[in-house]
C-alpha cells in the first residue's frame, strides 16, 4: 500500500507540474505576442513563475519518500 501511495503522490504531483508549467509558458507566449517590447519584464516573471510552479513535484517527492520510510 505504501508504494501506491508514494506513486500517486509523485505521479500526481508532476502532472499537476506539467499542467501548471503549460499554463505559464501558454500566457507568456501570448504575452509576448500581444506586446514584444515587455518580453525581458515577461520573462523574468515567466521564470519566477515555473520555479514557483517547480516546487509541487519537489514537495510531491519528498512526502512520497515520507510515506516509504513508513
Amino acid at each position: 500500500m505504501n508504494l501506491i501511495a508514494a506513486a500517486i503522490a509523485a505521479g500526481l504531483a508532476a502532472v499537476g507540474a506539467g499542467i501548471g508549467n503549460g499554463l505559464v509558458v501558454g500566457r507568456t507566449v501570448e504575452g509576448i505576442g500581444r506586446q514584444p517590447e515587455a518580453r525581458g519584464m515577461l520573462q523574468t516573471y515567466m521564470f519566477i513563475g515555473i520555479g514557483l510552479v517547480e516546487a509541487l513535484p519537489i514537495i510531491g517527492v519528498v512526502v512520497a519518500f515520507m510515506v516509504l520510510g513508513r
